[in-house]
């Protein structure tokens, strides 16, 4: 007999994948927590016990896979060791998650749209965001310190290329989800390529122009 705590834990993944589901198909104010809670085959109050309510269901949701990608891009960067390498493996995570049946940019999207018109949302999705630039702005200055001249690059240096590639990843997936054909790694390498060093290049002119 299954004990309380994997019951819990079953509610709980059946819940995300019906969500999930949902979300994908419907949108999220489209989607009820009754119809969510259907098909999963539980009660709507399952869904407030786990996650308080919608929003703490699609956090929940979006954080999982969010976590996936992340121990998948670091499993791809291990192996590689030039800059277009790891702007690859970026992209190609992105663009072709490891989990998530390829619903969970879509979702990222479907978020933001909520979030324009729910400040606890848009306060929730700023946060989350600003922990990912962040989280970019350091990697690139790690990686560009390796490429270029590591005395001479600081985290400063690279102050707002976070939110300029993450901007990228999501924007360049947006036109390949429409059209495969119209976006090749290729091509993603080097429109991220092209910002970074962009980035790179504006800050060094500012300081010694």
């Amino acid at each position: 007999m299954a004990s309380h705590q994997e019951r819990r834990a079953e509610t709980r993944t059946r819940l995300l994948e019906a969500a999930a589901t949902l979300f994908a198909e419907r949108g999220i104010e489209a989607s009820s927590i009754d119809a969510i809670a259907e098909l999963a085959g539980r009660t709507s109050g399952a869904v407030y016990d786990h996650f308080g309510g919608k929003e703490g269901l699609l956090q929940a949701l979006l954080e999982s896979w969010v976590d996936d990608v992340a121990a998948a891009i670091g499993s791809a960067l291990a192996d590689a060791t030039t800059l277009d390498e790891r702007l690859l493996a970026l992209w190609r995570n992105v663009a072709n998650p490891p989990s998530g049946d390829g619903r969970w940019i879509a979702l990222e999207h479907e978020l933001w749209t909520y979030a324009v018109r729910h400040p606890e949302a848009r306060n929730y999705l700023t946060r989350r965001y600003r922990g990912a630039w962040a989280g970019v702005e350091r990697a690139v200055t790690s990686w560009l310190g390796e490429r270029e001249s590591p005395a001479a690059i600081e985290a400063d240096d690279l102050s707002g290329v976070g939110p300029a590639v993450i901007g990228l990843l999501m924007g360049l997936e947006m036109m390949r989800r429409i059209d495969p054909s119209a976006v090749s790694d290729d091509l993603a390498v080097a429109a991220l390529r092209g910002v970074v060093l962009k980035t790179l290049g504006s800050r060094t002119e500012v300081a010694t122009g």
